[in-house]
């Protein structure tokens, strides 16, 4: 059980991650909750970062390392919490783990995933390519510990996997367990999840072929994703020489998502140059209701834009049909040329928004969301995309302040 002073950050993205850094370099005990077997959220599933077009890899090893060195942080993966009651400085909170089946004697050998015949889908990889039931999520996972899906129970991969490890790190004796804490101060960063492109009915998303969604995008450029960083068609592998980027796909839409998502221009800005870097013949085409890139990101903008090879279309998008050879035809009400024009690609990238998680997994406690069901500051403290659409550099600024509030919290229940 945690001590009365501690602060628990709901969320290991890289606003949970900021928080709990935070707070505990100034003395606070933290435990940080993680549903998934690893810390770093979206920002780990991120080729790279804007403007600066760097791997997400450098800023997450420097916070895993801040983590690794703060005795004061304490997390759990694979967990959610399923109660809360109290509230400040006094919550009782429950929360349930989920076996990983790998304990902490794991050393990243690699021989139970070579052992394993079973094959899962890649969550990780939005379903792009299958996975080994046991294996690490990504290269840079962290914790550092492989896991085991649960599909291998009952299989004959079971014993090989049990027979294969020689460090006794695979326990498949481990079963769900409940977890109580009793902690001062909440902090609620569970992120976010594109919007479910296969909810638009005009833009073809698991319909026409070769149209994927920004986040697809953004695991085809990784160099540690279903195809090694090679940006082809899922269709045919084919190399991508054309590609279009339909922004809004969901955003600004009453029936969808009504507000802006902030960050989808300045993402296919980014992955425009993904394709024009790996492919310098290639062409890409921007369609857009407003660009939006606020601040410093303006330059961003006008570096894209001064390429030859890229252009914007201001339109909206109004149907997405399968062209010959499986190609994909964009029809577009060009709102400066005027009436519908057609354009076909051999790829189309969709601009989903973010839909907060608390949209659907709701805070187990008495709270308050806007009318999108973000959440709205109040006892438990939101951070990140729980509270608002931000970036990455906007989050470490929220939850900053969360952390800060959070600290409040503690000092008020001395």
């Amino acid at each position: 059980m945690a001590g009365t002073g501690t602060i628990l950050v709901v969320g290991g993205g890289i606003s949970g991650l900021t928080v709990a850094l935070e707070a505990a370099e100034v003395g606070n005990e933290v435990v940080i909750v993680e549903r998934n077997p690893y810390l770093g959220g979206r920002v780990a599933q991120l080729n790279k970062y804007f403007p600066k077009l760097c791997p997400p890899a450098c800023g997450l090893e420097i916070n895993f390392q801040r983590i690794k060195k703060n005795s004061h942080i304490s997390f759990y993966t694979l967990t959610q919490v399923e109660s809360i009651s109290g509230g400040p400085g006094n919550y009782e909170v429950t929360l349930k783990e989920q076996p990983r089946y790998v304990n902490e004697r794991c050393t990243n050998c690699g021989a139970c995933e070579d052992a394993c015949d079973v094959e899962v889908s890649n969550d990780f990889n939005f379903g792009m390519n299958k996975r080994k039931a046991a294996s690490r999520p990504f290269e840079m996972a962290f914790p550092m510990r492989y896991a085991i899906d649960k599909a291998v129970i009952g299989t004959p991969s079971q014993q090989k996997i049990q027979d294969a490890c020689q460090y006794g790190a695979v326990d498949f004796t481990m079963q769900p367990r409940t977890v109580k804490l009793n902690v001062a101060s909440i902090v609620w960063a569970t992120g976010w999840k594109p919007y479910d492109a296969s909810k638009i009915d005009n833009l073809g998303f698991g319909k026409v072929p070769n149209v994927i969604t920004n986040m697809m995008m953004e695991r085809l450029a990784s160099p540690g994703g279903p195809t090694g960083g090679k940006i082809v068609r899922p269709s045919d592998g084919k190399e991508v020489g054309s590609i279009g980027f339909v922004q809004c796909a969901g955003s600004r839409d009453e029936n969808h998502l009504a507000y802006c998502s902030y960050i989808c221009c300045l993402a296919s800005m980014k992955q425009v140059t993904y394709i024009r870097e790996k492919n310098p013949e290639s062409k890409a085409t921007v369609f857009y209701i407003d660009l939006r890139s606020p601040g410093r990101y303006e330059k961003f903008y006008n570096k894209v834009k001064a390429d030859a090879n890229v252009s914007f279309v201001k339109g909206k998008v109004a149907k997405v049909e399968a062209g010959a050879n499986g190609n994909v035809v964009l029809t577009v009400e060009d709102m400066i040329g005027g009436g519908l024009v057609k354009q076909e690609f051999e790829m189309v990238v969709l601009a989903t928004g973010m839909e907060p998680n608390t949209a659907t997994d709701k805070v187990p406690a008495s709270v308050q969301y806007d009318e999108n069901s973000f959440l709205l500051p109040g006892n438990i403290i939101p951070a990140g995309v729980a509270k608002k659409p931000v970036d990455v550099m906007s989050s470490g600024q929220v939850s900053t302040a969360a952390a800060l509030k959070a600290i409040q919290q503690v000092l008020a229940a001395r």
